[in-house]
């Protein structure tokens, strides 16, 4: 059984978030990247998966991004994946998830071993979309389950059982193999890649591919164009009414109706 993570590197939930100033995109200078934490949780139970079971051969991390992706890729690796590949291109500092995806089935399609089981988040912190996982699957035509909070594989690794949370309630899901899973928070805990580990992980092979390997074709064609990004509004400052209760009826009536404007 080979198992393979996707993974994105997002800007850290700490960070100051700022639109460039032409509205094209999130301006991510001097802005910390760190591998996507629901991402995590595909990564370590992929991992999991290989240490219980002596059937699952490989746990391959894929990343699709610049140059700078590869530092999440590193962290995947050093967590324990076997190897993986970085689909390295500059376009992807865009938020283009309808071609990520595109892109990402397109070389799972090419590698020639196969996969038997793709996990990724639940969805990235970034976006907040979920759209990743959902639009591999329709591309490579696999069964897709989501918000996956249990899982059971059978002994002969040709079908799982999973649980799902849903409105308050628990789904259960039994489904054959390949599939692809989105992996909902808190299902694993995710090991700490160890600073030993991380030295280790440079030495893990790395294929590096381009889109135009994968593809041919350019962002333009991907169907999905971001034509301006912007930050909300400030918030309007709070106003305190203060008075006798008759007086401060009358201003809340007055503001509500001069200022607010809705009624």
């Amino acid at each position: 059984m080979r198992i393979l993570t996707i993974i994105k590197q997002v800007p850290d939930s700490n960070a100051t978030i700022k639109a460039l100033p032409d509205g094209s995109g999130i301006d991510l200078q001097g802005v910390k990247l760190v591998l996507d934490p629901f991402d995590e949780f595909g990564v370590e139970l992929g991992i999991q998966l290989r240490e219980k079971r002596s059937d699952v051969s490989e746990v391959v991390a894929v990343i699709l991004g610049p140059d700078k992706a590869a530092e999440a890729l590193r962290v995947a690796l050093a967590m324990g994946a076997d190897s993986g590949v970085h689909i390295n291109d500059p376009k992807f500092e865009s938020q283009n998830e309808l071609f990520a995806a595109q892109v990402l089935a397109e070389a799972i399609k090419q590698d020639t071993d196969g996969f038997d089981l793709i996990l990724c988040g639940k969805y990235n912190i970034d976006l907040d979309a979920g759209a990743i996982g959902p639009a591999v699957a329709e591309f490579l035509d696999l069964p897709h389950v989501g918000a996956v909070a249990g899982l059971e594989v059978s002994d002969n690794g040709k079908s799982f059982t999973a649980r799902r949370r849903i409105e308050g309630a628990e789904e259960v899901v039994e489904c054959d193999l390949p599939a692809l899973l989105t992996i909902e928070k808190g299902m694993v805990e995710p090991r700490y890649p160890s600073l030993p580990n991380l030295m280790k992980a440079k030495k893990k092979p790395v294929k590096v591919l381009t889109s135009a390997e994968i593809l041919g074709v350019g962002a333009t064609e991907a169907g999905l164009v971001f034509e301006s990004l912007a930050p909300p509004p400030p918030k309007p400052k709070c106003k305190f009414v203060e008075g006798e209760p008759e007086e401060m009826a009358k201003e809340l009536a007055r503001l509500l109706r001069e200022e607010a404007k809705v009624v």
